[in-house]
């Protein structure tokens, strides 16, 4: 599968009521009802819609049923959509370490988790931060190593209670550049089911 199997362009229809504030301009009516799709999971579609284009009107004339105001009319358009497939590599930039789970951004968009069910313990623990008003605790040794560009690559992950590390070489879970590889297992609309790839 190549890198951006991902994203992929669906021919949709859809049956839409338009508001009749949009009877003088139907097309109108349709582009904001498929704008306030954007960003968000459409099951029909199999993903999160990007964006839409090549709007058409499947049906010559809207239809007004009983005392509905709205027009009812079929419209197919072209969407772009983020639809990751069960089995599909992916990287993510790691955002959050926690016991039970380790949260990812990917393409800076779309958040992803790794249940620590999915995280092979027997390599990797997880290793707790000290509190910062803990004064019996200082600076990590790794950070105290850290350079200022290391420091602020990694700015971005809140680790407030923690890291992965793995147990034999004590490298952090995506320390290289935060950035960390996983396999789709599977998903309930915007919840990815994940495993770290090694």
């Amino acid at each position: 599968m190549s890198a951006d199997a991902h994203f992929q362009i669906v021919n949709a229809s859809l049956v839409l009521s338009v508001p009749p504030v949009f009877a003088a301009n139907p097309r109108a009516g349709v582009e904001e009802m498929l704008d306030s799709m954007i960003m968000r999971y459409i099951p029909s579609l199999q993903g999160v819609v990007l964006s839409h284009e090549n709007i058409t009107f499947l049906d010559k004339a809207a239809s007004i049923q009983c005392d509905c105001p709205f027009l009812v009319c079929t419209v197919a358009f072209d969407a772009t959509v983020w639809s990751p497939r069960v089995g599909l590599n992916l990287s993510g930039k790691v955002s959050l370490c926690s016991p039970d789970h380790i949260s990812l951004l990917v393409h800076r968009t779309f958040n992803v988790s790794i249940p620590r069910s999915h995280i092979p313990t027997d390599t990797w623990e997880f290793e707790y931060e000290p509190a910062e008003n803990d004064p019996e605790f200082g600076r990590t040794a790794a950070q105290e190593q850290a350079s200022p560009k290391e420091e602020n690559d990694r700015s971005d992950i809140q680790q407030s209670s923690g890291r992965w590390v793995h147990k034999a070489t004590g490298q952090i879970l995506g320390s290289k550049d935060g950035v960390l590889e996983f396999t789709v297992i599977g998903y309930v609309h915007l919840r990815l089911d994940t495993s770290t790839v090694y």
